[in-house]
């Protein structure tokens, strides 16, 4: 009971912290005149993921029911009123049909886009309302004609899924006049031959399986579809603007009166005015993901993470999954999006010198990169830094430069063709880079100009406050930076050291502490204490022992897996593999225990650097995979690791031998298990001392390789 009161008070103490210095950051930033806004892209799994669809695979048969119960407790918690619709996603290179994607949608204030007269009903009574029957489905789509100014012309089709399904298809067309008129409804005739009357046999709703290869000539491409089955029915809406989208849910929802709600699919258009909120919920490899809507502060933003964790629990999904005794993120990632209300105010178009400022600051301060990211981390992860992806050096220093210098001013294309091609992994992918550019001004696809920065090196947390204080830090470093004294005025060339120290839990940790002190400087003082715990839980112990001053601990460190070459997989395509056998832990003893104590594993030496102060890991081979990086390497468990006395593995003593502790680590997972019999030390004989340490990649090198030796 003490406990859980120390960690409530903890949390108490943490949560009045950020509120503090969230007050103070949006304070100065609307002193600067910075409009900032957030997104994210948290990522959930159920509580027991099980097949393919939950570890490598984007849909499966349970994903689109989890994110509709989500959607629907969303509506329920957070946007009562709102309009759930189903629409085509992106579609992939080796996948037959796109990814689909739910989208929530509610009024830029929060009021519902149309009222829906069956949402005012008690649970019971909605669930008492009937399907229209077919004479009903008729008169329904007579009716949404007529209070549009048109008669439709529905056809039926078949559907070679299900006989008992019934269909209907209708063109339905809006035609602007001018920017003033509200347009013009007009219903087209079909004229099909019967045999052709069908839709195609691949999965999702009727509206995406129309034989559209035989519509009229000349007639818009845009077709109301009514589906009704045993279990509901749905209206597949024509592809619309806005406003005659709006105009459409109105009228369907005025006619839907006396049935149950229909389903909703259809192709949501782009939202250029800001007038609505959107939240998706996309079909990911593993993971289901969620895209929020755009939060102009970091209240809104940790408020929809938390509202998002409660809604997930009550239909079955969290934001973490369970790998042995351990808990690990979900997997799929946890992106935080930079951008503006609206494209006259983003913040970035006007201030390169800013933005340099930030890429540079990030490129010093691994920790940004790395501590808060998945374990897949490096050139060949779906977040490199740009020092590991495809800009050479000297590019990098050239694009910053050009943009410092840059003249006030809208120069979002200066910047998007400048950085553009810089940020990007070896194979060129622009959204695999650690932040990615290829949302902020990009014509080259539809998505492609938002004036988004996007940091991808994150992991969606088991906790929604981790969650939110990782934003507050980023939100609290974009105003730091703003300053033009408190940037850096250069890349730092980190060269081999940066996957040598720099992916060490004990060196990342001293990292973000000058970030913090330097952020407590600017009058910002983040709480420390959630960054150990993040910390603490990213980098798990594997072993710990002390005796009296000595103390000695190993933590699971990180190890960037190196890529292979493109596979074929079952469906025709190729994959991206990375060998993932590989393993690294870092060594941590105090000065106590580097002057009494040695350790030897796998009976030679393993010693610290030099005086003892410089880091100490060892990378290992954990496991056989196919395909990997020099197969004929046998792996490197059982890992044994003795404790000796410091003069046991001095070349010059003689006599015998003893260990005076001993671990064998068999499964990271399960990190380093104590091999003693009654609180004993094993006898163990300990090797000639004088067979040489256990080396690294190079002179000096903390991390030694056991592949070398």
């Amino acid at each position: 009971m003490a406990s859980d009161s120390t960690a409530s008070a903890a949390n108490s103490a943490a949560a009045a912290n950020a509120a503090l210095v969230a007050e103070a950051v949006e304070r100065r930033l609307v002193e600067a005149g910075i409009e900032l806004t957030f997104g994210g892209e948290p990522t959930y799994v159920p509580f027991d993921p099980e097949g393919a669809e939950w570890s490598v695979a984007a849909d499966g048969p349970s994903k689109l029911g989890y994110a509709k119960a989500l959607g629907r407790k969303l509506q329920e918690r957070q946007w009562p009123g709102s309009t759930l619709i189903y629409c085509p996603g992106k579609r992939y290179d080796g996948e037959v049909n796109p990814r689909w994607a739910l989208r929530l949608i509610t009024g830029a204030d929060g009021t519902p886009v149309v009222n829906w007269p069956q949402q005012g009903l008690e649970p019971a009574a909605q669930a008492a309302l009937p399907h229209p029957t077919k004479k009903a489905a008729r008169q329904f789509l007579a009716a949404i004609g007529a209070a549009l100014g048109c008669k439709l012309h529905p056809l039926e089709l078949r559907d070679p899924l299900s006989a008992s399904n019934r269909v209907w298809a209708a063109p339905l067309c809006h035609e602007d006049v001018d920017s003033h008129d509200e347009g013009s409804w007009h219903g087209a005739q079909w004229p099909l031959k019967r045999k052709l009357r069908e839709l195609s046999g691949a999965p999702g709703p009727a509206g995406l399986r129309l034989p559209l290869q035989h519509f009229p000539q000349g007639v818009l491409y845009q077709v109301l579809t009514l589906e009704i089955s045993a279990d509901g029915w749905n209206l597949f809406l024509p592809p619309l603007a806005r406003q005659p989208l709006e105009q459409l849910l109105l009228v369907i929802a005025e006619a839907s009166r006396g049935w149950s709600q229909p389903e909703l699919s259809g192709v949501l258009p782009l939202d250029i005015d800001g007038a609505w909120q959107v939240l998706g919920l996309t079909a990911d490899p593993g993971v289901l993901e969620v895209n929020l809507p755009v939060c102009r502060s970091w209240e809104a933003y940790a408020g929809w993470i938390r509202v998002l964790e409660e809604a997930g629990e009550a239909v079955g999904l969290r934001s973490w999954r369970r790998r042995g005794d351990q808990i690990e993120g979900s997997g799929g990632g946890n992106h935080l999006l930079w951008g503006g209300p609206s494209l006259e105010t983003n913040p970035f178009f006007g201030r390169p010198a800013w933005l340099v400022g930030i890429l540079r600051y990030w490129q010093h301060h691994p920790s940004l990169a790395y501590l808060f990211s998945g374990n897949s981390v490096g050139p060949a992860s779906q977040a490199p830094r740009p020092d590991e992806g495809s800009a050479d050096w000297l590019d990098l220093q050239l694009a910053h430069s050009i943009l410092e210098a840059l003249p006030e001013g809208d120069q979002r294309v200066a910047i998007s063709e400048t950085l553009r091609h810089l940020h990007a992994d070896k194979s060129g992918n622009t959204h695999r880079s650690e932040i990615s550019l290829d949302k902020f001004w990009n014509p080259a696809w539809a998505a492609g100009c938002q004036g988004l920065i996007e940091f991808r090196a994150l992991e969606t947390f088991p906790h929604h406050q981790w969650t939110g204080a990782v934003a507050l830090l980023w939100r609290a470093l974009a105003l730091h930076l703003l300053r033009p004294s408190q940037r850096p005025s250069s890349l730092k060339p980190w060269g081999a050291s940066l996957h040598d120290q720099w992916l060490l839990p004990s060196q990342l940790w001293l990292d973000l502490e000058a970030v913090l002190e330097e952020l407590t400087a600017d009058g910002l003082p983040l709480d420390a204490s959630i960054f150990r715990t993040i910390w603490n839980w990213r980098f798990p112990v594997l072993l710990q022992w002390q005796e009296q001053q000595a103390s000695l601990e190993i933590r699971r460190a990180l190890e960037p897996w190196p890529l292979l070459c493109d596979t074929p997989v079952e469906g025709g395509s190729t994959s991206r593999f990375v060998d993932s056998s590989l393993r690294r832990f870092e060594v941590i003893g105090n000065g106590a225990f580097h002057q009494r104590y040695g350790l030897v594993l796998n009976g030679r030496p393993l010693r610290p650097g030099a005086d003892g102060r410089q880091p100490l890991a060892v990378r290992y081979r954990q496991e056989s995979l196919y395909p990997c990086l020099h197969p004929c390497i046998a792996n490197h468990v059982p890992l044994e690791l003795v404790l000796v006395d410091s003069q046991e593995i001095d070349p010059a003593k003689t006599g015998p031998r003893k260990p005076l502790a001993s671990w064998v680590l068999e499964q990271e997972a399960s990190g380093f298990k104590p091999t003693a019999v009654d609180g004993q030390a094993a006898d163990l004989q300990l090797p000639n001392p004088k067979q040489s340490p256990w080396q690294g990649s190079w002179p000096g090198a903390c991390t030694v390789d056991l592949r070398l030796n």
